[in-house]
C-alpha cells in the first residue's frame, strides 16, 4: 500500500510517517509545505490512501485559512476526481468545525469537500474532529498548551496561566495515529465519523501541577504514576521536550568504608529501587523488619545471605552470584544479612516493598 500523507511535516504528520515506515508492506509518500501542484497531483497519482493532515492553525493571514484549510482539500479531492481514483481518504478536521469562526468555517467546509467526494466517486471517507491534541514532536508556543508547558517548564522557563480552572479536551496523539492506522489497514466503506478514544479533560492548573510533580520526581525520586493512562501519555509528552544536556541527572551517593548505596527511584505505593556495593569480606545488614520486605539481586560479584528466625533462633545460609541471577527475598521476622564472600567489588540490586521512613524504619538491628 502507498500512502500519501500530506503535512507530513506537521505534529501528527511526523508521529503517523514513522509508524507507517515500521510497517514493511506500507510505502509512505509526503506532501509538505512548499511543495507545489505539479507534485500533488503526481503523488496522488501513485498513491492507494490518503491522509490529509495538512492545514493552517495560526496564519498571519485570516484568509490563509481558507486557502490551506478549505482550499487544498478542495485541490485533493478535484485530483482524485481527475484521475478516477476512489481511495480510502482520512481527513484530520478539528472540533472547532462546530463553531462560527474563520478556523471553524475553513474546517467545516472542508469536511463538505471530501463529504461530496464520498457521494460522488464512492471514496471510503473517514473525518476526525479532533479536540486537542498532545505527544512527542508537537509546536511549542503555538497552538497546544500541553506542549507550551511541557517545554518551557524542562527549560525552567516560566508559563502563564490565566484561568486555572478552565477545562480542555485531549487526545494523544499515539492513539489518533492508531486509530488512523487500524482504519488504513482494515479498510472501509462510505462516509465514516470514527472519534479517538479516550479524551481526556484536565483543568490548566491541574496540568501546570502534574507536569511540576514530573519535573520535582528527580530531586524527590518520587516518580509519579505513569504507568497507565492520561499521566503515562502526558510523562511520556513531557520527557520528550528535555533538552538533550537534561538526558541524565544525579542522585545521591551514600558511601563509607563498606562500599556505597545509591537509591534510584521511590514509587507512591509500589516502593523503592536501590543499588549498593560491597568490598570483599564485607557484611552488610544485620536487622529484621516486622512488615518491610525487600528483593535482592547480585549483579556482580559472589553474596552469602544470612538469615535466623527471632524466635526459634533457626539459621539459614545461601549463596548468589552475578553470573546465575537469582533474586533473595528477605521475610519478616528473620534477621538477615549480606556478605561479600567473593573477591572482587559486589553491586547488588535491592527492591523495598516501601519508602523508607526514618521515623518508623521498621529497622531493627540484631545479629544473624
Amino acid at each position: 500500500m502507498k500512502v500519501l500523507v500530506t503535512g507530513a511535516n506537521g505534529f501528527i504528520g511526523k508521529n503517523l510517517v514513522l509508524r507507517l515506515s515500521e510497517q514493511a508492506q506500507t510505502e509512505v509518500l509526503t506532501y509538505v509545505r512548499g511543495q507545489d501542484d505539479a507534485t500533488l497531483r503526481d503523488l496522488l497519482a501513485r498513491a492507494d490512501a490518503v491522509v490529509h493532515l495538512a492545514g493552517e492553525n495560526r496564519p498571519v493571514d485570516v484568509q490563509s485559512f481558507a486557502d490551506v484549510n478549505t482550499g487544498l482539500t478542495e485541490q485533493v479531492c478535484r485530483g482524485l476526481k481527475a484521475l478516477g481514483k476512489s481511495i480510502p481518504l482520512i481527513l484530520a478536521s478539528s472540533a472547532q468545525a462546530e463553531l462560527d469562526n474563520p478556523y471553524g468555517r475553513s474546517k467545516r467546509a472542508a469536511e463538505q469537500i471530501v463529504e461530496t467526494l464520498a457521494h460522488d466517486l464512492g471514496n471510503p471517507v473517514a473525518i476526525y474532529r479532533l479536540p486537542g491534541v498532545f505527544g512527542k514532536w508537537c509546536k511549542p508556543n503555538y497552538n497546544s498548551v500541553v506542549a507550551t508547558f511541557c517545554h518551557n517548564k524542562a527549560r525552567d522557563l516560566p508559563v502563564q496561566v490565566n484561568d486555572a480552572n478552565a477545562v480542555v479536551r485531549l487526545v494523544y496523539v499515539d492513539d489518533v495515529v492508531s486509530s488512523m492506522l487500524s482504519l488504513l489497514m482494515m479498510g472501509w466503506a462510505g462516509l465514516q465519523h470514527p472519534a479517538v478514544a479516550p479524551v481526556y479533560s484536565i483543568t490548566l492548573g491541574e496540568l501546570s501541577a502534574q507536569i511540576d510533580a514530573f519535573k520535582n520526581c528527580r530531586s524527590t525520586m518520587v516518580s509519579e504514576r505513569v504507568g497507565t493512562g492520561f499521566v503515562r501519555a502526558l510523562y511520556a509528552t513531557y520527557v520528550s521536550y528535555l533538552p538533550v544536556e537534561k538526558f541524565a541527572y544525579d542522585v545521591p551517593v551514600h558511601g563509607d568504608s563498606r562500599g556505597v548505596f545509591v537509591e534510584m527511584l521511590k514509587t507512591p505505593d509500589a516502593g523503592q529501587f536501590s543499588f549498593f556495593t560491597a568490598h570483599p569480606g564485607i557484611t552488610r545488614g544485620g536487622h529484621y523488619h516486622h512488615t518491610k520486605t525487600e528483593k535482592f539481586l547480585v549483579i556482580k560479584g559472589h553474596a552469602r545471605f544470612g538469615f535466623r528466625h527471632m524466635l526459634t533462633n533457626e539459621v539459614h545460609y545461601l549463596e548468589t552470584n552475578g553470573d546465575q541471577p537469582q533474586i533473595v527475598e528477605t521475610v519478616p521476622g528473620w534477621t538477615h544479612d549480606i556478605t561479600n564472600i567473593g573477591n572482587q567489588e559486589m553491586v547488588v540490586m535491592l527492591w523495598a516493598n516501601e519508602i523508607y521512613d526514618r521515623a518508623n524504619p521498621d529497622t531493627i538491628a540484631s545479629k544473624v
